[in-house]
């Protein structure tokens, strides 16, 4: 085993030697007790160091997934309102269309109606049975569409089961 001296003296004349592993161990020769001394310089705060980091940015990217599912979720949740909304109103069209046939049997037109979350169109075409209605609800960026056709005015309406179209 080969050493060099640091040439750095200590108390009682000690030399410090630097080893062939010299950047984890000093050996040491003490001339008052003449053995070896293993002094071992640790590492192991790296370890913990890169252990943290590698779990902080694991916990990261999944606290990070997490939000984006969320606001996914919250932006699907959102139209799916929208959609029945608008769906109600394009119904709410339907009747008042419906309405207009059962005041005059001979009713041909189009009307809106205005609401605090949208609007909704009709228009009633053709002057006798079967007369066609066709509604138009809008909320925000979406539309629901619905048919409806009547067949008979008096003594009661008949009509034929409401039909949600496309565009």
């Amino acid at each position: 085993m080969f050493f060099r001296s640091c040439r750095v003296k200590r108390k009682a004349g000690e030399k410090i030697f630097l080893g062939e592993n010299a950047p984890y161990y000093l050996k040491c020769v003490s001339p008052k007790y003449n053995f070896m001394k293993k002094i071992k310089i640790r590492n192991e705060g790296y370890v913990a160091l890169i252990s943290i980091l590698i779990v902080g940015a694991i916990g990261l990217s999944v606290a990070t997934s997490l939000v984006l599912l969320g606001l996914g979720a919250s932006r699907s949740s959102f139209v799916l309102e929208q959609s029945n909304q608008a769906k109600a109103l394009a119904n709410a069209c339907v009747e008042e269309a419906l309405q207009q046939v059962w005041d005059d049997d001979a009713y041909i037109g189009m009307g809106n109606l205005i609401f605090g979350q949208g609007n909704c169109s009709y228009s009633v075409s053709s002057p006798m049975a079967p007369k066609t209605i066709a509604a138009i609800g809008r909320v925000g960026t979406v539309v629901r569409k619905i048919s409806v056709t009547v067949d008979q005015f008096r003594p009661y309406l008949q009509v034929n089961p409401w039909q949600e179209v496309a565009d």
